[in-house]
């Protein structure tokens, strides 16, 4: 019976302690239903406002995209036109680029939805893999039972790169003024594109940033070159180095062959790249004897593509860092066009509208003589650099 008369007394507490309440209290102990209530018809409220909001900017943002959708046609249009022109040889007119900047989306902003949505179930986002030096090295461990030989400093793989570089017809300031670009003025040979934190943004390595791409391709095309200028250099060794230098020749040579398994065209050698054997022979940019022939020649083909073409003057260093971002043919359309249309010209003309939006350099820079000007002063400042001081003097 206790446990019944003290739940019968809590009852009757409980039942005195609400009757005792004052009239505010009771007041506040039904407000919540009302705040409900009110908060439900603001919400109503809250969405319809968000309903038309986003009304307004689906109106404005189609507008802006058909707008977009024909600038960037004619950019496309302008540049199948050039191409014709060339392979007929007549000459590019200022007519031949579109001379209005990209149209900007100035339009509001996507609204808020008010209304709580279920969370979407997602899978995962997958990262694709970049391999990192380590993994270079593994590879070319794994694959080809090799390791690069490295240099005993920096100041050595710049002697080495400084030789190469001049015998094969480019100039000091050509190659220090580009390496300044690349890599910010001090950049060591095994440096990789954007890494931190155990992780990179690319695969471009070393002076002249070089992708993995990059690297298949020159020992496609490049490559029996390549084992010729070591044969020579292995003829006046002997003992243990002539025994490393054959043995590095022979991984060459499978190196080489390997790449030239595949058709020579970029996607191809991109594929190829992309592989653990891909990863192998980009390890042959950190070799102190392969490394520094790599890293020329991929600034010698944008001179030898430009000769090609009829552009027989030098390249300045800024234009030949046109060629070297943003490919031979593209940077050539550049580099050949007269002074005075630069100023005219924007620098959309050059670009798809996808890199062209994630390119805040090229929308800062919005025409050509703005775009060369901003490569060439970062050129002047990044060359007063330890690491670009010290490549100038092993010239």
């Amino acid at each position: 019976m206790l446990p019944q008369a003290i739940r019968f007394a809590g009852c009757v507490a409980l039942a005195l302690f609400l009757s005792a309440l004052p009239a505010q209290a009771v007041e506040s102990a039904a407000r919540p239903a009302a705040d409900t209530a009110m908060a439900q018809a603001a919400s109503a409220s809250a969405i319809a406002e968000y309903r038309r909001l986003l009304r307004e900017y689906q109106e404005a943002r189609a507008a802006f995209e058909e707008e977009a959708g024909a600038y960037w046609n004619a950019i496309a249009e302008k540049r199948r036109g050039r191409n014709a022109k060339r392979r007929e040889h007549q000459p590019i007119m200022l007519d031949d680029y579109v001379l209005t900047q990209p149209p900007v989306y100035t339009g509001p902003k996507r609204p808020v939805n008010p209304e709580p949505e279920e969370p979407e179930a997602r899978p995962p986002r997958q990262y694709k893999a970049i391999p990192l030096v380590g993994d270079l090295l593994q590879a070319a461990n794994e694959h080809f039972q090799w390791a690069p030989q490295k240099p005993s400093s920096e100041v050595e793989f710049k002697r080495a790169y400084a030789r190469v570089a001049l015998a094969s017809g480019l100039t000091r300031e050509q190659a220090v003024r580009v390496y300044s670009f690349e890599t910010g003025g001090n950049g060591n040979y095994d440096m990789q594109s954007g890494l931190r934190g155990g992780r990179a943004i690319s695969t471009a390595i070393g002076y002249n940033q070089l992708l993995t791409t990059n690297s298949v391709e020159l020992l496609a095309e490049q490559g029996p070159e390549f084992v010729r200028d070591l044969t020579q250099r292995a003829a006046a060794l002997s003992g243990p180095p002539r025994q490393a230098m054959d043995r590095k020749i022979a991984v060459l040579k499978k190196m080489v062959a390997y790449a030239r398994s595949v058709p020579d065209d970029w996607s191809a050698h991109e594929k190829l790249a992309d592989t653990q054997q891909g990863w192998a022979l980009h390890a042959m940019v950190l070799d102190i004897d392969v490394g520094p022939l790599l890293q020329t020649h991929k600034l010698l083909t944008s001179v030898i593509f430009a000769r090609a073409k009829g552009f027989n003057r030098p390249l300045s260093a800024a234009e030949l860092e046109m060629m070297n971002l943003t490919g031979d043919g593209t940077g050539l359309d550049m580099v050949t066009m007269p002074l005075a249309m630069r100023e005219q010209v924007p620098t959309s003309n050059f670009f798809q509208r996808g890199g062209y939006e994630r390119n805040p350099v090229a929308i800062r820079h919005n025409t050509v003589a703005k775009l060369l000007a901003i490569t060439d002063s970062r050129m002047d400042s990044n060359s007063n650099l330890p690491g670009a001081r010290e490549l100038a003097s092993a010239f």
